[in-house]
């Protein structure tokens, strides 16, 4: 598929791996391996290595998935792997699949969940947590569980606000301990 001028553009029919770097994207908007690998380091502190071995593909306009080996690009399939990340929008998102495989790792934007916050949040309820003093935005909410921070899912904390983003199908009654 091209944009009309016969640069390539986004086919939203078929996986596309990830251009390596920014002097190796064609099409205009797609994220680079590197700037995805740069965003979970700064942003949640997980370090690169954590993704070796990982393919990263886009579906459609900023829809990321991750796969555990490699294949040939373009891929027309359903699904290649696991999705990953929201990008081309103003602040990318991890999704919950994501943060529930790696979100283990995060050592920054980690908001560590009491019980019954941890309870509401997984069941999607959003609550007002003045307390968190860390940055706004796109966070990896976790509870304790038998003595472990465990990611539940993904978070949007704006104005003392912390919004679960727990898509329906993920949300749940955790169990009280």
């Amino acid at each position: 598929m091209s944009d009309g001028e016969g640069a390539p553009g986004n086919d939203g029919s078929q996986f596309d791996r990830l251009p390596a770097t920014a002097d190796d994207r064609e099409v205009e908007g797609r994220a680079t391996r590197a700037e995805v690998l740069e965003w979970w380091e700064t942003r949640f502190g997980i370090p690169p290595e954590t993704f070796e071995g990982h393919t990263f593909w886009e579906k459609g306009k900023g829809k990321l998935w991750a796969f555990a080996g490699d294949l040939p690009s373009p891929q027309e399939r359903e699904g290649v792997g696991m999705t990953f990340l929201r990008t081309r929008q103003e602040h990318w998102k991890p999704t919950t699949t994501a943060v529930r495989k790696w979100g283990h790792l995060a050592t920054e934007n980690v908001i560590e969940l009491s019980p019954g916050e941890a309870t509401a949040f997984a069941a999607g309820h959003d609550q007002d947590l003045p307390e968190w003093d860390g940055d706004w935005g796109y966070l990896i909410a976790t509870h304790d569980l038998a003595g472990e921070q465990v990611p539940i899912g993904v978070g949007l904390y704006l104005y003392d606000e912390l919004r679960s983003v727990v898509p329906k199908g993920y949300q749940e009654e955790l169990p009280e301990l």
